[in-house]
């Protein structure tokens, strides 16, 4: 159980230099799925800091929510595939040509190369925004129902799952069926504070509303023991999968 527990345990590695990144690899691998490489770290580091991470025995969830004209996004995801990455994402915003046209060239590649494809993810709303938010970029919908229709966009596109609120998970699983991943930040167990998050909960919550993995970074990093902090939430999570 433990072991199924870690795979859905995702470490926002959020610093901003390759001795810190390989720090938290070394010191939380042994209860860290995937360490996720967000743009900070990525534009300092580049490409060496995913071979850290694998070399370590490390899984690389590449967070840099590409959005842009839809081949220039797919070849972007080719160069992510290439790099081995066990799973990364792109704006939902982008648009279904976009998506689809992103599936059609890692498909291709991952084809004709032999290599595994992948978890491919689309970034719904930010866990930061709230309906204001939206507002002020002219989407008068509330975040629920943009978070749902994103996410069906992206499983029409093919995508794998998305990055969303675990707030909406539920509604999500409800959305695209038991199969599409759900990958949730925005989770602070009880002893973590909130920090910028609006939309958070638990991880057991996250967990029982059809979460399939947590992306969690300051209630881990900023405790007096991560590792241990770190084994808590795992024990949380088994719960909940029990």
């Amino acid at each position: 159980m433990k072991q199924d527990a870690k795979q859905r345990l995702i470490f926002a590695m959020d610093v901003d230099d390759f001795a810190a990144a390989e720090k938290w690899v070394s010191e939380l691998h042994e209860n860290v799925g995937l360490f996720k490489i967000g743009k900070q770290l990525f534009t300092k580091c580049g490409p060496q800091v995913v071979q850290m991470v694998h070399e370590r025995g490390g899984g690389v969830f590449l967070d840099l929510k590409y959005h842009d004209i839809p081949n220039t996004v797919a070849k972007a995801a080719v160069e992510a595939c290439k790099l081995g990455v066990e799973m990364f994402n792109v704006h939902a915003l982008g648009g279904l040509e976009m998506m689809q046209k992103t599936v059609e060239e890692v498909d291709a590649w991952c084809a004709e190369t032999g290599n595994k494809r992948p978890v491919m993810l689309a970034v719904t709303i930010l866990t930061s925004s709230t309906e204001e938010t939206l507002r002020g970029v002219g989407i008068d919908r509330p975040v629920e129902e943009m978070v749902t229709r994103l996410a069906k966009l992206a499983k029409e596109a093919g995508f794998d799952g998305v990055v969303a609120s675990p707030r909406e998970a539920q509604m999500v699983r409800e959305a695209c069926g038991p199969d599409f991943q759900i990958v949730t930040p925005g989770v602070r167990p009880g002893f973590a504070a909130l920090d910028d998050q609006k939309r958070v909960t638990t991880p057991a919550d996250a967990v029982a509303a059809g979460a399939t993995a947590l992306v969690i970074g300051r209630p881990i990093s900023a405790a007096a023991n991560p590792l241990d902090a770190a084994g808590k939430i795992l024990e949380e999570i088994e719960v909940a999968l029990s």
